[in-house]
């Protein structure tokens, strides 16, 4: 999820402060879920940040990246 989020904000030239602005979360938020280290992702900061990025979140999904995914149980 981070990787297509940091993809959507490299497209727009969007950096972290304004993405937080846009979606209505701190900007240590979304520093949070960047830091490889911590990588704080919950459902509902997905949906907050997909919202201030006006995009919904089938669309958000939909990206070829998530189709890259190797499955985790099998």
């Amino acid at each position: 999820m981070v990787a297509r989020f940091m993809e959507i904000m490299q497209e727009r030239r969007i950096k972290a402060n304004e993405l937080a602005n846009l979606s209505g979360v701190t900007p240590s938020s979304v520093y949070s879920m960047l830091d490889p280290h911590r990588r704080e992702v919950t459902v509902n900061l997905v949906k907050k940040l997909c919202d201030g990025l006006d995009i919904p979140l089938g669309l958000f999904f939909s990206a070829p990246i998530f189709d890259e995914l190797e499955q985790e149980i099998r």
